[in-house]
This record gives C-alpha cells, structure tokens and sequence, in this order.
C-alpha cells in the first residue's frame, strides 16, 4: 500500500498551448484528484459527472465558471472552493493573465463524464 499522504500540486501542473491536459496527482478506489493549468484564454469544456460530484480548489489566476447549460457564470478567485454536485454543467475560461491553476476532486471515482453537446453551448 502506497503511504504517501502529501503531493505537491508545483508537480503536476502541465502547461498546454492546445488543450488544457487532465494530470492525475492520485488515484484510489474513492475518488481521483487531478491538477489542471489552464492558460490565459483556454476553456475546460462544460460538461457533466452524471453519477458523482467534483470539487474544486482554485490555487492561482481567475475564470469564468460556467454554471449553465446556457452559459451562465460565476467568477472564481484563488482561495474560492468550486462545487458542481451530481450531474450539474460545469466548466471554466480563464480570463487572467496568468494560468488559472486548481485542484479537482471527483468522486465517487466511476462519477463519469458527459460533455455537453456544441449545440447546448452559448455561440455555437
């Protein structure tokens, strides 16, 4: 059994210049906890976890988080805990000049993942 109980997140971030990249810090029969790096003007696509919920912790930058199927948002700041229970539209731009940086916990860990169709987003 692994014993380890602190990662630092400094290692897990992968800047992109195409899509933000999904990097796994840990992995458990729970849940799974990834840290994201999304540069200035990138976008975390709106989708779904039909069978569980994520959670998010924003350590650095800022963003639109999009609340709706309709495009709604929220601004979120470091410090900020970001919660999309079970089945509920979420997704992120970032709009600072600096990555937006955060941890997300999803569990349980078969909670899925549903995009949202191109149609259900705002300008497409």
């Amino acid at each position: 059994m692994n014993s380890q109980r602190v990662y630092k997140s400094s290692e897990h971030m992968q800047p992109s210049d195409g899509e933000p990249v999904r990097s796994v810090v840990l992995e458990t029969e729970h849940s799974v906890i990834v840290a994201w790096h999304v540069a200035p003007g990138q976008r975390i696509a709106a989708h779904t976890h039909p069978q569980g919920q994520d959670t998010w912790t924003i350590l650095s930058g800022h963003g639109q988080y999009q609340t709706d199927e309709q495009g709604g948002f929220v601004n979120v700041v470091p410090g900020d805990v970001v919660v999309a229970r079970q089945g509920e539209v979420h997704g992120v731009l970032c709009t600072s000049p600096e990555p937006l940086m955060f941890i997300s916990v999803v569990a349980p860990l078969e909670a899925g993942y549903v995009p949202l169709t191109p149609s259900a987003l705002p300008g497409a």
